[in-house]
C-alpha cells in the first residue's frame, strides 16, 4: 500500500477505518517537510500494508487543516479505529513514530 493523499472530501472517509493511521499535515514550499517525506515514505514502506499513511497538503485542504487545528508543518496526527489519539509537530525520526505507533 502506497502513501495516500486525501482531500477535505475524502479525509474522514480515509482515516474511519480499523487500525491504525498515520496522517502528515504538510505544503509544497515546507523545507522541514521535505526532509520529513523520506522518513514517511521509509515507515510506510517497512510497516507492510499494516498501517495506513495519508498526506494532507494543508494549503489545498483548507477545511481539514482547520478542523484539526494545524497551526506548524509538518504536524502528524495518529489515529486508531478512526480517532486521533496523539499529534505532534516537526519533523519525526523514523524510530519515534514506530515507537508512537506502537504504543497506540
Amino acid at each position: 500500500m502506497a502513501i495516500q493523499h486525501a482531500k477535505d472530501s475524502t479525509f474522514k472517509e480515509m482515516v474511519q477505518t480499523e487500525g491504525i493511521t498515520v496522517v502528515n499535515f504538510w505544503a509544497s514550499w515546507c523545507g522541514p517537510c521535505k526532509m520529513f517525506a523520506p522518513i514517511l515514505e521509509e515507515f510506510e514502506r517497512e510497516a507492510n500494508g499494516s498501517i495506513k499513511v495519508v498526506k494532507v497538503n494543508v494549503d489545498e485542504n483548507p477545511v481539514t487543516s482547520s478542523q484539526f487545528q494545524i497551526m506548524s508543518i509538518p504536524t502528524t496526527i495518529i489515529f486508531k479505529d478512526g480517532k486521533p489519539l496523539y499529534k505532534e509537530m516537526g519533523i519525526l525520526p523514523k524510530g519515534a513514530l514506530q515507537q508512537l505507533v506502537a504504543s497506540q
